[in-house]
This record gives structure tokens, sequence and C-alpha cells, in this order.
């Protein structure tokens, strides 16, 4: 589990911006999500048991709050070259065959990884509006048993913000596989 002291980004600091390849062919950027009221922007991965535990819950999240207008993206940074299953072949199979609800994009060089401070996959962060972070931590208490989840950490991040309340706590610890850094 990370310790909040080792976050880059803090409530209130802006999103960093980036230009990525999607598994679609496009090419994403920060501006193409201004349409969304909250956008959630994830550092992901392919082989980590921690993103495959939380993979059904992000993909049915996503799919909950799309029509309130928030959106999700995806980013794998992982150093393909160790973790072939991370590469972007895999990254395109696996975003089919899941039927990925939001744009699943490879930070090859990982600058984007470190600009936002990721240091796990999953990693997710809740960005408001005005793109500001609002939330960072795990997904839910449970990443492996989904029968036994008490608190959906970033579900209820994602209602307070839309309801215009304040997130407490702004931050959790997060849990997952380190991301795998190129040497």
């Amino acid at each position: 589990m990370a310790d909040l002291a080792t976050f880059s980004l803090h409530p209130g600091d802006p999103a960093p911006d980036f230009a990525l390849p999607g598994v679609d062919g496009k090419t994403w950027r920060l501006a193409d999500f201004h349409d969304a009221k909250l956008l959630v922007v994830t550092f992901w991965c392919n082989h980590c048991p921690y993103v495959q535990a939380w993979e059904g819950r992000a993909i049915a999240l996503a799919k909950e709050m799309a029509p309130r207008g928030v959106r999700f993206v995806m980013v794998n940074a992982n150093d393909a070259r160790s973790y072939p299953d991370d590469s972007f072949e895999h990254m395109r199979a696996r975003a089919k065959e899941k039927q990925y609800p939001f744009p699943y994009l490879h930070d090859e060089s990982q600058r984007v990884a470190h600009a936002y401070g990721a240091l796990v996959t999953p990693h997710p962060m809740l960005f408001g509006p005005d793109r500001r972070l609002l939330y960072q931590g795990r997904i839910d208490d449970q990443y492996d048993d989904p029968t036994r989840v008490q608190h959906r950490y970033l579900a209820d991040a994602i209602e307070a913000a839309l309801a215009g309340g304040r997130i407490v706590p702004a931050e959790r610890p997060v849990l997952g596989c380190s991301v795998k850094w190129t040497a």
C-alpha cells in the first residue's frame, strides 16, 4: 500500500495535460474531456492482479456514471519490455475482450505517469469540472472479494462531487502493483 505522503498531486492541484495514443487509434488529450462534469484518470495495466480484481467494478462504475456526465480514462505506463502483457497490442486485446467503456491510453514514455505521480495500478484520481484534483485513493475497500465491499470509495467521492459536497477524506492510500518503470 502506498502512503499518502508519497503522492505528488494533492486536492486542488490541476490535472497535468497529456496527449497519448489510445487503443482505438485516436490520440487523446485532456481537452478531449472538456464536456465531462467529472473526470476519473486511473493508472491501469493488464497484468496486475489488483487491476484484474477491480476491473469489473471499474467498468460497471464507468457505465453507471456516464449518463451523469462522469468520464473515465485509463492510462497504462508500465514498461512493456519487462512486462509484455502490458504491451500496446495486449492493451488493445484486453480492451476489446472486456469491452472497456472508456479510452485506454498508452504512456510509453512514462512522462504522464510521472506528472500525475502514479504509484500503483490501479491508481484512480478524480478531477472536478475545473480539472483540479478532488480525490485519489482506492476504488473500494475490498479488492479481492466484491461480495464483501462495504465502502465504495471512488463511487462515494463521485457522488459527493456531483452533489457539490466535500469529499472526506480526499486522499486514501492506494493499493496495487507498483508502476513498472523503465530502467
